[in-house]
């Protein structure tokens, strides 16, 4: 089912996301499909330079586009190095973030035009698209209870930027929804879990088989 298959855990920072993407891999693994782990922005040795520099709290002027550029220029490295290559030999592939970030915090919370980023996406991309992408909602008040003390320069935006990002998520699931899953990140970390399983069992069932050689 997850062979040559790309999904990607996406979310509100507080989300709960990279946990519960934790649990994931060590649960296919355990089943003899373990996953090429990526995340973004990161994931190559260029990616992480950019990484350092976009949530390094001295870039506060940072321009909204130059912004979104850079996760692109990222995101660019990432697919060239790693998601493309292990797409092609049919490993499955499990992201920490994808251009679904970039709309909810540049486009619906920054203001970016989202036709904007997915022309710069396309480029970016070469036109690989995740199969599914599972969004953990969760609200303002309990992401920010989950955040560490020291924030990063995203962390760092406020109360209703975050409002935005959680509304520009939704708003992507209900636009698109047989290529979203939204999971209810409030629950226990079991619970949550749980409901991820049979979420991501039910959806992938559905996809038609990835051919061979693909």
């Amino acid at each position: 089912m997850l062979t040559g298959r790309f999904l990607v855990f996406d979310g509100p920072d507080g989300s709960g996301k990279s946990t519960q993407l934790r649990r994931f891999a060590e649960h296919a693994a355990s089943v003899g499909m373990p996953p090429v782990e990526v995340r973004e922005p990161g994931g190559t040795p260029i990616g992480e330079a950019v990484r350092e520099v976009l949530l390094d709290t001295r870039y506060e002027e940072m321009e909204l586009r130059c912004e979104m550029l850079l996760y692109m220029a990222s995101r660019s490295q990432l697919m060239k190095e790693r998601i493309r290559p292990a797409l092609d030999e049919g490993r499955f592939v499990l992201a920490d973030r994808f251009i679904s970030s970039t709309l909810a915090y540049q486009g619906t919370a920054g203001g970016l035009d989202p036709e904007e980023i997915l022309a710069v996406g396309r480029v970016a991309t070469r036109g690989c698209e995740p199969d599914l992408v599972v969004i953990f909602d969760v609200d303002e008040k309990t992401a920010a209870s989950r955040l560490p003390s020291e924030l990063d320069r995203m962390e760092r935006k406020g109360v209703e930027f975050h409002r935005r990002v959680r509304q520009g998520y939704l708003s992507q699931a209900d636009r698109d929804p047989p290529r979203h899953l939204v999971i209810d990140g409030s629950g226990s970390e079991d619970e949550v879990f749980a409901s991820l399983i049979e979420g991501i069992e039910d959806r992938l069932s559905r996809l038609e088989p990835v051919e061979s050689g693909s």
